[in-house]
């Protein structure tokens, strides 16, 4: 079972940079791929970027390909988003998720996802 718990969120400014941490207290982190969500007020979920359990693939949402880095530490069962050069329309509260299946090749948005974190809130001011 995987119990994700989000860290690093805050206020900064745009232009600024935070580091996200997504640690997990189960035993099926390592097999388990791993994605970052968003969810501003009024707004739709959003994928932000999902790792395979290896890490050998990463993919990103359009609105943050460039600015952030997925990675992931399986010795420590975390997972990092490295988040740079962040736009007010980055604000919205982060979740972590791992995957139901283990060692999948790819993750995507539609990727079902059967762990979640209670969030973080990142804030990004003008």
């Amino acid at each position: 079972q995987v119990r994700l718990v989000e860290s690093g969120g805050g206020l900064v400014q745009a232009g600024g940079s935070l580091k996200l941490s997504c640690v997990d207290s189960g035993r099926s982190f390592s097999v388990a791929a791993v994605a970052w969500f968003r969810q501003a007020p009024g707004k739709k979920r959003e994928f932000v970027a999902g790792i395979t359990w290896n890490g050998a693939s990463t993919n990103y949402g359009d609105s943050v390909h460039g600015r952030f880095t997925l990675s992931r530490d399986n010795a420590k069962n975390t997972a990092y988003l490295q988040m740079n050069s962040l736009k007010p329309d980055d604000t919205a509260v982060y979740y972590c998720a791992a995957s139901r299946r283990p060692y999948l090749a790819g993750v995507y948005p539609t990727t079902g996802f059967g762990s979640w974190g209670q969030g973080t809130q990142v804030a990004v001011s003008s």
